[in-house]
């Protein structure tokens, strides 16, 4: 788009790009498969959430030692056969330090190291002192190696832990120091610029005719949560040169997100200036909202201008901004998670256009007999299936979709006050009452 005609129109769009063309074109246009991640070397209490950049393997057992999985005596496991409640196998009790011989048995707690010489452990439960000796006696035989874990039970040395791309959790991280980690390699945060623009923008306390600055505040947090490091820039006014020193001065980040001015108005400058140094990849999308998004490349780094209205903000921040910071840090989007519900309302959508209706998830009205109820307050027969999905029953999901809003990309509160959006696909023309639908908890 280099050198177009930016020719302003109250018509709006004459063409809209779809969504996964838009963001492949975006993706092409990053050259994210020829691009090498930049990495760096934390201590693992600092790698929660962080992509792994390496290949794991152990660098030792774990256990190291053979250890007691029960409560009870270390024993030598021939030394039990045969015995029950009724024909009990005597054995002399030796200290701890004691390596164990043929007929003696060692005290021991789950966890702890197994005497020389033992290979089984007998439950405190199936033994019985004998007062006045230091013999026992053993109601119940063990095999050998029964309630003993072994050298390695939980890791071998040498195993394959994690692979480059994997997302570090809380419990790797004590898999990672059991093995003797205290450092890993990981995708370094993609720093990101977040520039706010408008003239009509102030910090609070607005006047008529002026708006609250509340887009770059939730993008820089977005950020943030998305596993990227945000640098959240003072309000910018709608002039070219303003604009251009703005994105220019973060070109040092591995990407720029403005917010407003991203459309075909008057004051909507942004797409010129970023094709004025560098290029527009994409202009307007068919989504709903936030078709006006403007996705470029200035010197390698992507340009992300989303538009103005909240809600278009939001929605566009998680299908474009999302991705990128995922693709900088040499990995892939992951799926949303979702919740599987019943559509109280109709939503409506445009042809060809990818409509993303906010829903706040409520329970199910249920019938007298605490069932869910149908259209007319009637209890519908419902069973328990273990194992189900929590929010579906046999009669489908236990809970509601309910609409806050289907259209109106300015009304904020209808993402705030809502649980997720369902997702209307490009070849539908509205999505019915009663349909069972994926609610995406994308927050």
């Amino acid at each position: 788009m280099k050198g177009a005609d930016h020719e302003r129109t109250e018509a709006g769009f004459k063409v809209r790009t779809p969504l996964e063309e838009a963001r492949t074109a975006l993706r092409d246009a990053l050259a994210v498969d020829e691009r090498e991640p930049r990495t760096e070397r934390l201590p693992i209490e600092q790698a929660t959430g962080r992509a792994i950049a390496e290949s794991v393997t152990a660098s030792r057992d774990v256990p190291h030692y053979r250890r007691a999985a029960m409560d009870g005596y270390a024993v030598v496991a021939s030394d039990t056969f045969g015995a029950s409640d009724r024909s009990p196998a005597v054995l002399r009790v030796a200290d701890a330090d004691d390596s164990i011989a043929s007929g003696t048995a060692v005290r021991v707690h789950t966890g702890s190291a197994l005497p020389e010489g033992s290979d089984a452990v007998v439950m405190i439960e199936r033994v019985e002192t004998i007062d006045g000796t230091n013999e026992l006696e053993v109601l119940e035989a063990v095999a050998e190696g029964e309630n003993v874990a072994p050298v390695g039970d939980d890791v071998e040395s040498g195993q394959p832990l994690y692979e480059p791309g994997h997302r570090l959790r809380p419990s790797d991280l004590g898999l990672l120091k059991s093995v003797g980690r205290s450092r890993v390699s990981v995708a370094r945060e993609p720093r990101v610029g977040v520039v706010p623009t408008g003239e009509e923008l102030v910090q609070r306390d607005p006047e008529p005719g002026e708006v609250v600055e509340t887009n770059g505040l939730t993008v820089s947090r977005l950020v943030d949560g998305w596993g990227g490091r945000s640098t959240y820039r003072n309000v910018v006014t709608d002039d070219r040169d303003a604009l251009r020193v703005a994105i220019e001065r973060d070109l040092t980040k591995d990407a720029i997100v403005t917010t407003g001015g991203s459309s075909v108005g008057e004051r909507d400058l942004l797409p010129e200036v970023i094709d004025d140094i560098g290029e527009v990849v994409v202009h307007g999308v068919g989504l709903e909202p936030g078709h006006p998004v403007c996705l470029g490349i200035v010197e390698d780094t992507p340009v992300l201008a989303l538009p103005g209205y909240p809600v278009a903000c939001i929605v566009t921040a998680v299908q474009f901004l999302r991705p990128v910071l995922r693709w900088l840090e040499g990995t892939e989007p992951e799926p949303h998670l979702t919740t599987m519900a019943r559509l109280t309302r109709k939503i409506p959508s445009e042809p060809a256009t990818r409509t993303f209706a906010r829903v706040a998830l409520e329970p199910r009205a249920t019938g007298g007999d605490g069932s869910p109820a149908d259209e007319d307050g009637t209890g519908l027969d419902d069973t328990d299936s273990n194992g189900a999905d929590p929010d579906s029953a046999a009669d489908g999901p236990v809970v509601d979709a309910v609409p806050t809003r289907a259209s109106g990309a300015g009304v904020l509160s209808s993402v705030a006050l809502a649980d997720g959006w369902v997702v209307v696909d490009d070849d539908r023309e509205g999505i019915p009452a009663g349909e069972t639908v994926a609610v995406q908890r994308w927050e």
